[in-house]
């Protein structure tokens, strides 16, 4: 889901990514069975979101404010209207709204600053400074928004996102979806690679995923990482090709990030009948192998 990074988490999640996307293969062939969590795999981090409230504030943090990808949405901070608990399940909404921009600055031309006001709202979730993951099963169960202009998405960054920048910090998309491409889902990697930004994507044709809760994983190790829709694997990527002078973002920690974007670089126009629209997420969980012989999980610096 890309430019490079200005500051922080000022980078694209997909201006890069949507025209990967249009040129990523549609994977039809026969689905290839996921490993199920069970004698392979040991629970170590999750959210059932079973409290209703807030999203639980030991688990995530937010992203606040305009970020990216020239999208049309802030990000909201602890309001209930775009990121709640309810009903058993995780409820990010986007909404067609007049908000209070507190960053503007008249004359400003910086894209966080140069709008008094946002017609959209909607929340970005992230568990930054809170858990980060090397290597593991990342699975979120989920039921997406539809129409022109949603662009949910479930991914993950590199810990050090903030000294080594984009892409260099590493990205993997675990999913992504964009309301004018009703019937695919996409699963993306980019990195950095003699200076220049790699993408490795694939795209699953599948009717209508946004009709149903489906489940999005990944499968990471030290050799390579596999994407899931349900239980059918429609893309790989092996570690080894982004390898640049003894260094790999991916075999260093990331963090998980769950948001709804609307508009912008690869969301497009947006119907403003269809909203408000909500991205529903049944629970997160991470894995790890039992056999030990790789780290699942480290601290978050």
């Amino acid at each position: 889901m890309k430019t490079a990074c200005q500051s922080s988490l000022l980078f694209s999640i997909s201006a890069l990514a949507a025209v990967l996307a249009s040129a990523a293969p549609d994977t039809s062939a026969a689905p290839e069975t996921a490993s199920a969590p069970g004698s392979k795999w040991e629970l170590v981090w999750s959210d059932e979101f079973d409290r209703d409230g807030l999203p639980d504030p030991a688990k995530w943090n937010y992203e606040e404010g305009f970020i990216r990808n020239q999208e049309k949405q802030y990000y909201t901070k602890e309001r209930k209207e775009n990121a709640r608990v309810e009903n058993g399940m995780l409820v990010i909404e986007g909404r067609k709204e007049q908000f209070k921009n507190p960053k503007y600055k008249a004359g400003s031309t910086n894209s966080r600053s140069a709008n008094e006001y946002a017609e959209y709202t909607a929340a970005s979730l992230i568990t930054s400074r809170k858990a980060s993951w090397l290597y593991g099963r990342i699975e979120v169960r989920a039921k997406l928004p539809q129409g022109l202009g949603v662009w949910p998405a479930i991914w993950m960054l590199g810990d050090n996102h903030n000294t080594t920048g984009w892409p260099r910090c590493g990205e993997i998309d675990i999913m992504e979806f964009v309301g004018h491409d009703p019937n695919h889902v996409h699963a993306t990697v980019h990195y950095s690679l003699d200076g220049k930004h790699k993408s490795s994507g694939s795209k699953l044709q599948t009717p209508a995923p946004y009709d149903d809760f489906h489940n999005y994983a990944v499968e990471w190790n030290q050799d390579r990482m596999d994407f899931f829709f349900d239980d059918q694997k429609y893309h790989t990527f092996d570690l080894k090709a982004a390898d640049e002078n003894g260094e790999n973002p991916f075999r260093r920690p990331q963090f998980l990030m769950i948001n709804l974007a609307l508009g912008g670089a690869w969301g497009g126009k947006i119907d403003d009948a269809i909203m408000p629209q909500k991205f529903l997420i049944d629970y997160v969980r991470v894995f790890k192998e039992k056999d030990g012989g790789q780290e699942s999980k480290s601290p978050a610096k």
